[in-house]
């Protein structure tokens, strides 16, 4: 299931997440100079849309790694109704999502040790601290 976030929740939550890369001094004058013509705004432009031209030349493969793996695309949030209802049937949950996992910060860290059996999340998570203690040996 994949959650869509529109109005006051999409405030909150940042759509993209900085990362280094390393670059050669050759590839990196190339690229300016590629700003400098005009051809992408900034460096972030390009590399961007290089990283997007690659995962478009893997789009079946992809597809087909999420569905077997049976990752969440996009963005899931879990909160303190869902958790607590997973609770009380005996069920743990095991969370595999590719993009952004929000834990609410409503969830208190018992709750979510209770609830939640393992979380695997190519993306990034966001959790209070108080939960990503509790549950650290649960991430993967």
């Amino acid at each position: 299931m994949v959650a869509n976030v529109t109005g006051e929740a999409s405030k909150r939550i940042p759509d993209s997440e900085k990362i280094t890369i390393n670059l050669g001094f050759v590839d990196l004058g190339q690229i300016d100079l590629l700003v400098r013509e005009g051809f992408y705004s900034n460096r972030t432009d390009l590399i961007r849309t290089a990283i997007r031209n690659q995962l478009g030349q893997h789009a079946d493969v992809l597809r087909q790694s999420l569905a077997r793996h049976r990752f969440d695309l996009g963005l899931r949030r879990y909160g303190r109704v869902e958790l607590e209802e997973a609770r009380a049937a005996g069920e743990t949950l095991h969370i595999q999502v590719v993009g952004l996992a929000v834990i609410e910060n409503d969830v208190p860290a018992e709750l979510a040790r209770d609830a939640i059996a393992s979380i695997q999340v190519l993306g990034a998570l966001q959790a209070s601290p108080a939960v990503k203690t509790a549950l650290r040996d649960r991430i993967r």
